[in-house]
């Protein structure tokens, strides 16, 4: 609670004494966990739909840094993006993030900090970004195109042999929002499809790619489009499976 008020606090101030700061963007940095020589930025920025799981995801995260060894800041502001401040990083989170979220400068930090050898991890609707920066829409796979309601599917494991997957039953049953994408990356490395028979809305039949990972631009990227429900972030096979994409994003073996 003491969070949240700091975080309403925070934003009213900014919007009083600057008068531009949108209703939903919290423009502020924070540490949430110190504990290690590893570190991630969490960045949680909306430009269009905001995820009422963010805040639980937030959280997950700070958890997961505290009980494995990196620290973890979060961020709305993007602003922060500078090669600077970057350069901290061993990965950077986009925690369903929404629409356009950066200026061409900030475009042109990340873009560094990734061709600098820099990890990315894209959670849900890190697809639903940038969609008007080609460069983007391939690092992170693929843009998002539409859902079928919230509703249970079976996830095929189609690598194992993955930190991100490697905990996981080959056929794994959850309820998620399942993304129909467009412009899919065809260079990806493919971890999760869904199972096309298990429920309807696919507009992938047989072949629909839910989670993957690449070397990009001289960076590491990972996606996975579960974490659109708050149950997902006290799931513990899906709190594992991030686990894996960040460290796998961070370069830790």
């Amino acid at each position: 609670m003491f969070q949240i008020n700091l975080i309403l606090t925070l934003l009213l101030l900014t919007t009083v004494t600057t008068g531009c700061a949108s209703e939903n963007e919290i423009v502020h940095s924070e540490m949430l966990s110190e504990s290690a020589d590893h570190s991630v930025l969490v960045f949680t920025k909306t430009a269009g739909f905001r995820h009422d799981s963010i805040e639980e995801g937030v959280e997950a995260i700070k958890k997961l840094g505290e009980d494995n060894g990196f620290n973890v800041t979060r961020t709305e502001d993007s602003s922060y993006f500078t090669p600077e401040n970057l350069a901290g990083y061993d990965a950077i989170i986009f925690l369903n993030t929404t629409m356009t979220v950066f200026n061409e400068e900030q475009r042109a930090a990340f873009k560094n900090y990734i061709q600098s050898g820099g990890g990315f991890v894209g959670v849900h609707s890190a697809t639903d970004t940038e969609y008007d920066w080609p460069w983007f829409g391939e690092m992170v796979g693929g843009y998002f195109l539409n859902h079928p309601p919230v509703l249970p599917a079976v996830i095929d494991v189609v690598n194992s042999n993955h930190p991100s997957t490697a905990h996981l039953p080959v056929r794994w049953e959850r309820t998620d929002e399942w993304y129909n994408f467009r412009n899919l990356n065809p260079d990806v490395n493919v971890l999760l499809k869904l199972d096309t028979n298990s429920f309807e809305g696919s507009e992938h039949p047989g072949n629909h790619p839910i989670a993957w990972y690449h070397d990009y631009d001289g960076g590491r990227a990972f996606y996975t489009g579960l974490g659109h429900t708050k149950e997902t972030y006290t799931e513990e096979k899906f709190l594992l499976h991030l686990l894996g994409g960040i460290r796998y994003a961070m370069g830790v073996e």
